[in-house]
């Protein structure tokens, strides 16, 4: 039997920052080109004689997530070098942060972070038929490197972490922060010790997605357990993670901070934030949006969601920002805003679903807000909205008119419904009978009947009406 050990669990997290240009040339930041070297300078490419100039853009980005994050913003910074020998890195070594980093300490979902800094991306290696080949459109463009505490207790704590910090940076605009697009890259450090010290620690690399962050974190914490229950010993490496086989396998034995031979760049200035305009901790503060943890705590208390449909909807900005628009429109109305939200998380869920993706910047929310009041004031049945929803997604256009097209609107008048009744009576005496004699269900029975027979437009109540009354 396995002996019970304790996890210690630290991320790292990088995400490609968006700017105009690369961290520190004016080539272009461009994540979605496909051409290989095409964004590239004698600067990023490392000719003799460059120099780098730091992105202003960039540093802003750092210092907004770490108000956002409750961090400690450095008035004192500086860059380092920090030596490697591979192709990915033209200039031999990284110009990134180790010493002084611009944000210390804060805190996102409970756990505690360490630090977070700037640094410039390396180039995308391809290995394909045998050959190794470089593209340097990524070489250079700005890093955010964030590094928690290791305080993560299991495999899920991490995952919410992950997620929530792709949400902050998507909210404040600072990066797409895509995992299959290589725009963030986690890295899990994960020990285990029966006391709960810190065990020997083992890194692990190419987790591309939320699941195969806590998928590589739970595995590793079941193989570093079998070791020392078997009585061998855990070794200090750099693991990568097998997708297919749902694994972890050694990469490299982990380097130390020392093998880097970190040290001041001497081509860029120390800079003094508080000095810098725009840059003070009120300044950088005000710019903040509201920030998730705030939003769910708004859609909470505003509107009494439930807390799963209060997840979705603040799940990506722009649902928010689509959801946020339609409540206005309803005057924040609850029982409104309680059916659109209703509406957003099944009918349009659903619908972008089956489309293969999410569109919100497209539908027009004041359309959708209209929708909703049609359906509260029964103009339109639930499968009346649901259809003109769909047609709204599909071509656009006023809900009124698309209902009045397609023959959605609801008829209440009772001498439009009479004929959809009488043939629906006339045949099914058996349910009228049924009725006759008590069973509710038989009513229901007949009022699903008459909807069908009026081509779905009749008024359930007033059909109702209609059938207790002729039929007595």
């Amino acid at each position: 039997m396995k002996k019970q050990y304790i996890p210690t669990i630290g991320l790292e997290v990088h995400a490609e920052l968006k700017t105009r240009t690369k961290m520190f040339c004016d080539s272009k930041n461009d994540p979605d080109e496909t051409r290989p070297n095409t964004h590239v300078c004698p600067v990023c490419m490392a000719h003799p004689g460059t120099l780098p100039v730091i992105n202003r853009e960039a540093v802003r980005h750092i210092l907004r997530i770490g108000t956002a994050v409750g961090g400690t913003l450095a008035d004192f910074t500086e860059f380092d070098r920090k030596s490697y020998f591979y192709p990915d890195i033209p200039k031999g070594y990284q110009i990134s942060q180790y010493i002084h980093p611009l944000v210390v300490g804060g805190k996102l979902t409970g756990v505690a972070l360490t630090r977070v800094h700037l640094e410039e991306d390396t180039a995308r290696s391809i290995h394909s038929g045998g050959k190794s080949l470089v593209d340097f459109n990524r070489a250079g463009i700005p890093l955010m490197e964030l590094v928690t505490e290791p305080v993560i207790p299991d495999a899920e704590t991490a995952g919410k972490f992950a997620r929530e910090l792709q949400l902050l940076l998507r909210t404040l605009g600072a990066s797409e922060a895509n995992l299959e697009k290589g725009e963030m890259r986690i890295e899990a450090n994960i020990s285990i010790s029966k006391s709960g010290d810190f065990g020997t620690k083992v890194e692990v690399k190419n987790l591309n997605s939320f699941r195969s962050v806590e998928r590589a974190i739970a595995f590793e914490i079941e193989r570093q357990t079998a070791l020392l229950s078997e009585g061998k010993k855990v070794e200090q490496e750099t693991r990568g993670w097998n997708e297919e086989r749902q694994e972890t396998f050694h990469q490299r034995f982990k380097e130390g901070s020392a093998d880097y031979r970190y040290f001041p760049e001497p081509d860029l200035p120390k800079l003094f934030l508080s000095e810098v305009p725009g840059f003070s901790k009120e300044a950088v503060r005000a710019t903040l949006p509201e920030l998730p943890w705030e939003r769910r705590t708004r859609y909470a208390s505003a509107y009494a969601l439930k807390e799963s449909d209060i997840a979705y909807l603040g799940a990506t900005p722009e649902r928010a920002t689509f959801f946020d628009m339609v409540a206005k429109a309803l005057d924040d109305d609850t029982e409104l805003v309680t059916r659109a939200a209703n509406y957003i998380i099944s009918d349009l869920a659903g619908i972008y679903a089956s489309r293969g993706r999410e569109d919100f910047a497209s539908l027009d929310a004041l359309a959708f807000a209209k929708l909703m009041r049609l359906a509260a004031d029964h103009t339109l049945s639930s499968r009346g909205t649901k259809d003109t929803l769909r047609i709204m997604v599909e071509k656009g256009g006023d809900p009124e008119a698309i209902a009045r097209e397609h023959g959605l609107v609801q008829i209440h008048d009772a001498g439009a419904l009479a004929a959809a009744v009488d043939a629906v009576l006339s045949r099914e005496g058996k349910a009228v009978q049924e009725y006759k004699s008590g069973k509710q269900a038989a009513l229901q029975y007949l009022i699903g009947k008459s909807m069908k027979e009026s081509g779905g437009a009749g008024n359930p109540e007033s059909i109702r009406k209609l059938i207790t009354e002729k039929v007595g």
